[in-house]
C-alpha cells in the first residue's frame, strides 16, 4: 500500500471523526434542521466557487438523475437524520451505530456494482447489523423497544450508503469532489428553503464554541473532508485506503471524551469494538473473497466501489 494514499485516507478520516461530536455541540443551542441544512449551504458556496474557478462541464443526461440520489443521501439524508438525533442521543452512542456504515455501503455497492461477494461478508454483514441494534437497545436503558434516536440513526446510514454507494459509481465519470460538488449544487434549493425556515422559526443562537463547531460542519464535513479521502483513494490502491474507515468511530468517541466530557462505559467500548470487529470483517471478506470471487470481479469492472465507504 503507499504510504502517502495510505496518510491522505487517514486524514479523510481524522476530519470525519469530529463530525458527530461537533454535531452534538452545535445541537446545544442551534435547533437541528438549520444545522443539518445550514451546513449544506456553507458546503454548496464552497462548491460552487470550486466549480465556477476550474470551469467544469455540466453533468449529462442521466448523471442529473443519479446526482439526485447522491444529493439525497449524503447532502439530505445523513445531515438531517443524525442532527435530529444527536437533540438526544450522546455522540459516543450515535458513533457506533454509525460503525455501521462501511459494511452498510458494502452491501449497498454490491447491489449497484452487480459484485459478487462471498457467503461470508452476508453473514457478518447481518450479525453486524444485529449487533448494532442489541447495541443501541442496551444503551438505551435495556428496554426492547429501540429509541426515537437510534431509528434516525439508522435512517442515516441507510441514506449516506445508498447515497455513497451510488456516488462511488459515478465518481469514475465525473471525478471525486466534482461529484460531491454537483449534489450539492443540485441540492441547494431545498437545504437553502429549509435553512430560511429554520432561521424565521427559531433564529440561530449559540456561543463562539458552537458556532465554530457549526462552521466546521459545513467547510470540513461537507467539503473540504471528502478532498483528503479522494485523494487518498486515487493514490491507492483504493480498497485497502478505505478499510481506515473503520477507525472513525473510535477517534468520534475519544474527541467525544476529550470535548463533551462524555464516560466511557465499559458497555460503550465492547458494544463499539462489537460492532467495528463485524463491519470490518464483512468489508475485508467483501475485498478479499475467495479466488474464484477475485476472478469474477476483475473481469467486470476495473474500478473499486470502496471509495464510496466515507462517513459525513
Amino acid at each position: 500500500m503507499s504510504r502517502s494514499g495510505l496518510a491522505w485516507g487517514l486524514l479523510g478520516v481524522a476530519a470525519f471523526s469530529f463530525t458527530v461530536p461537533f454535531t452534538r455541540v452545535a445541537v446545544e443551542s442551534m435547533s437541528p434542521l438549520f444545522i443539518g441544512s445550514g451546513r449544506a449551504v456553507i458546503a454548496t458556496v464552497l462548491a460552487a466557487a470550486a466549480l465556477f474557478i476550474t470551469r467544469q462541464h455540466l453533468p449529462r443526461g442521466i448523471q442529473w438523475f443519479r446526482l439526485a440520489i447522491v444529493a439525497s443521501g449524503v447532502v439530505v439524508g445523513f445531515p438531517l437524520l443524525t442532527s435530529f438525533a444527536l437533540t438526544t442521543a450522546s455522540a459516543s452512542h450515535s458513533a457506533m451505530v454509525i460503525a455501521l456504515l462501511p459494511a452498510a455501503t458494502a452491501v449497498m455497492a454490491a447491489h449497484r456494482g452487480k459484485e459478487r461477494p462471498p457467503l461470508p461478508f452476508w453473514i457478518m454483514a447481518f450479525v453486524g447489523t444485529l449487533v448494532a441494534v442489541a447495541f443501541a437497545s442496551i444503551q438505551g436503558g435495556g428496554s426492547i423497544r429501540l429509541e426515537w434516536a437510534d431509528l434516525l440513526l439508522f435512517g442515516a446510514v441507510m441514506a449516506a450508503a445508498i447515497g455513497y454507494a451510488e456516488g462511488g459509481l459515478l465518481a469514475r465519470e465525473m471525478g471525486s469532489w466534482q461529484t460531491v460538488s454537483w449534489a450539492l449544487i443540485l441540492a441547494s434549493p431545498l437545504m437553502v428553503t429549509l435553512t430560511t425556515i429554520a432561521i424565521v422559526y427559531q433564529p440561530p443562537t449559540g456561543t463562539p464554541t458552537q458556532w465554530a463547531a457549526f462552521a466546521y460542519l459545513g467547510v470540513v464535513s461537507m467539503f473540504l473532508g471528502f478532498f483528503a479521502w479522494y485523494r487518498g483513494l486515487a493514490i491507492g490502491p483504493m480498497a485497502q485506503v478505505s478499510q481506515v474507515q473503520l477507525t472513525q468511530p473510535v477517534l468520534s468517541i475519544l474527541w467525544a471524551a476529550l470535548i463533551l466530557r462524555e464516560q466511557l462505559t465499559w458497555q460503550t467500548i465492547i458494544g463499539g469494538l462489537a460492532v467495528i470487529l463485524c463491519a470490518g470483517i464483512a468489508v475485508r471478506t467483501r475485498l478479499n473473497g475467495s479466488p474464484l470471487t477475485r476472478a469474477a470481479a476483475s473481469n467486470e469492472a476495473p474500478a473499486d466501489v470502496s471509495r464510496s465507504t466515507v462517513g459525513p
